[in-house]
């Protein structure tokens, strides 16, 4: 008393335990020797109920930063709990100095009840809102309280239910009231630590009153089903569980109704709150709904519950402008869809929200039209019968959707905050519709490019078989008397052939793009490439050592990337020119040197254009996917190509490819993955000139 007095709440406390000292002893002196009488026992059993009440409020008031609408929540909790006990304690003082029963014993027990309800209902909302470093210095105390109405909830809610007080729980009332004692002196101990920071929230404001409605509630079904069994003779009993089992499914049915919640929540909002909103709850509910990247529920639907929801509805239907700028209905949720779904976007309401971002109400516009100065709604908006708001959906400044809210589910008053929140809202999903639509166009984008991908690289082949095909009908008429080139006819005509073969294979199994590989003798078709490309001028030319160097790759693709280069280097270069092949190897790798006296090309060309697909210096005959084609699949192998050239002195392609190695045995030879050792004339040409030495 003298040294943890310093604050309301320590003496609210003190005031408190003083009452229920004197509760306590009157209950010894009546139980030793008859006295005091009922009334007066149960008169301090009042304002020791009281007393504990004051010390939740005084928790209450100590908060250093009250929140917005908590002292409105504690005078309003303050003013119920203590009107109960004002009527409940005027009528007994009347009973005491009247001596004559007001009211009866069952009342009584209906009010402990409710007091009891109460003060679980003071404590729940203290521990529900304080912060979490706060909840120290108040946690032996709440619980201690706790303790005390929720034993005194169950032994009079039993008492009311049996008519008279369970001997068990009378007995060892005094028992439990005595294991609070420690638990209050711990509070005192900790008096010196912060006071509990009360912070009010909608969601705990909800709860308590639907948990202060559930036990008003029960207390009515305990009263009835108690009525309905005297009254109902010898169907009493059964009657009276009937009553009861009807009134909790009806009260379960309340609880879980969509428009009873959101008319307690309206009530809350607009009785204990200054803003209808809890932004924060609202901003990461929010977030939760669109951080979802499955498409269960799509993101328009789910853009629509978010909407409909910060007005207490559930339905609604969203538009969203395609490619014609038309708008297009994209889903509609508990609304049936009329025939007609598209609406123009050279519309008048499109118009109208271009010029001003508007809420419409459409049950003020079917009031009042003058108010929308006449405005013309589409059909499609209109057959929709449960529609309520038309919102705007900007992306940056233009229309991109338009989005109609269904009906609310109970009867809610829209003013300038239900409107910024709204078009606040609606301007974020939008951005995130937006960027859905631009990743499917995207998609779709790329589906097409990797088709016309194809079909360049196809067309490519096949351009290159028509050349081959033309040059053989053009040489037909002179020499179709000359043995050689009858052989030299069917050659060609059996390699077209086996080459849209391939082709056809490839477009059937596109999987396959490595194709079969196996080891094959690079030098070997080295000199089988010159001899093939010998027939157009400059003829290739072999060069360096012959030693066989093995790689692994298919052999036709091998083929063609290596011939298209040969290829290039002869059109590239005049008939007096040269064009040379130099095979070097070094350990594990081998390189192809084709080289030229051509043209030569500048380097912004090849950093710019050479390897890239769809660039071509032949005009309309070429693909321009001949270099890239070559160089992807050199690069799918383990490989790469390297050029270097200047304009006027020739270009010099390196064809960098692995190697594998020729493991020797008795009757045959086994080809491994391991790296090839090179031989001395090729270690001596590699430190000669290098890897990349032309």
């Amino acid at each position: 008393m003298t040294r943890y007095l310093r604050r309301t709440s320590d003496r609210v406390l003190l005031v408190s335990a003083i009452l229920s000292f004197l509760w306590a002893g009157s209950l010894v002196t009546q139980q030793v020797w008859g006295e005091p009488t009922f009334i007066i026992r149960y008169l301090l059993e009042l304002l020791r109920d009281a007393g504990w009440v004051m010390v939740l409020l005084a928790l209450l008031r100590a908060a250093e930063q009250p929140r917005m609408g908590s002292d409105r929540t504690r005078r309003v909790l303050g003013f119920l709990t203590f009107s109960v006990i004002f009527v409940l304690f005027t009528l007994a003082a009347l009973e005491y100095l009247l001596n004559f029963p007001l009211v009866s014993g069952k009342l009584k027990i209906v009010g402990q009840i409710a007091l009891s309800l109460l003060g679980i209902c003071l404590v729940e909302q203290i521990w529900r809102n304080s912060v979490q470093s706060s909840r120290s210095s108040i946690r032996y105390l709440c619980i201690g309280i706790l303790t005390l109405f929720a034993y005194d909830f169950f032994m009079y809610t039993d008492a009311l239910l049996f008519g008279q007080i369970s001997s068990g729980f009378w007995d060892a009332r005094g028992a439990v009231n005595t294991l609070i004692v420690p638990l209050l002196g711990v509070t005192m101990m900790n008096t010196r630590k912060q006071p509990v920071e009360f912070q009010l929230s909608r969601n705990a404001m909800f709860h308590v009153s639907a948990l202060v409605f559930a036990g008003i509630y029960l207390l009515f079904a305990a009263a009835g089903g108690y009525y309905v069994r005297v009254l109902g003779g010898d169907w009493g009993d059964a009657l009276q569980m009937l009553f009861i089992t009807g009134a909790l499914a009806f009260l379960a049915l309340l609880l879980t109704s969509r428009r009873f919640r959101a008319r307690l929540m309206i009530f809350i909002s607009q009785n204990f709150f200054d803003y209808k909103y809890d932004y924060r709850e609202e901003w990461l509910k929010m977030t939760r709904e669109l951080a979802n990247l499955s498409d269960e529920p799509p993101l328009p639907e789910r853009i629509i519950r978010i909407l409909a929801g910060l007005v207490e509805s559930s339905s609604g239907a969203l538009w969203v402008r395609d490619e014609d700028g038309n708008f297009m209905l994209q889903s509609a949720v508990n609304l049936n869809q009329p025939r007609f779904t598209s609406i123009d976007g050279d519309c008048e309401l499109a118009q109208f929200f271009s010029s001003r971002e508007w809420i419409i109400d459409l049950e003020e516009y079917r009031n009042d039209p003058v108010r929308y100065n006449l405005l013309e709604i589409p059909d499609p908006i209109l057959k929709f019968e449960r529609g309520w708001l038309l919102i705007p959906m900007y992306l940056g400044n233009e229309l991109y959707g338009i989005t109609l809210i269904g009906r609310a589910n109970a009867r809610v008053e829209l003013n300038w905050e239900n409107f910024d929140l709204v078009r606040v809202v609606a301007r974020q999903t939008c951005n995130l519709l937006a960027q859905a639509d631009a990743q499917n166009r995207l998609s779709r984008a790329m589906q097409f490019e990797a088709v016309s991908k194809a079909s360049a690289f196809m067309v490519h082949d096949l351009k290159t078989l028509i050349a081959q095909l033309s040059l053989l009908v053009r040489n037909a008429a002179h020499h179709r008397n000359n043995p050689a080139f009858i052989d030299d006819m069917i050659s060609t005509t059996d390699h077209a052939v086996q080459k849209m073969s391939n082709l056809v294979d490839h477009i059937r199994k596109p999987m396959s793009d490595h194709g079969d590989q196996e080891p094959l003798d690079l030098q070997k078709m080295i000199t089988e490439l010159a001899a093939h490309y010998a027939r157009n001028q400059p003829r290739p030319k072999v060069l360096g050592p012959q030693d066989a160097v093995m790689v692994r790759a298919d052999r036709d693709q091998l083929w063609s990337v290596l011939g298209h280069l040969i290829q290039n280097a002869q059109d590239a270069t005049p008939p007096d020119g040269e064009v040379s092949l130099t095979l070097k190897a070094s350990t594990g790798h081998v390189v192809l040197f084709i080289q030229d006296s051509g043209t030569g090309m500048s380097e912004e060309f090849i950093r710019m254009q050479l390897f890239k697909p769809f660039e071509s210096t032949k005009g309309l005959t070429g693909m321009g996917i001949g270099a890239y084609q070559a160089r992807e699949y050199v690069r799918q192998i383990g490989g790469n190509i390297d050029v270097t050239s200047e304009p006027g002195m020739g270009s010099c392609f390196s064809v960098l490819l692995p190697t594998v190695k020729i493991a020797a045995r008795s009757d045959r030879q086994q080809i491994t993955d391991e790296p090839v050792e090179p031989t001395t004339a090729q270690a001596g040409a590699g430190r000669a000139g290098g890897l990349h030495s032309s």
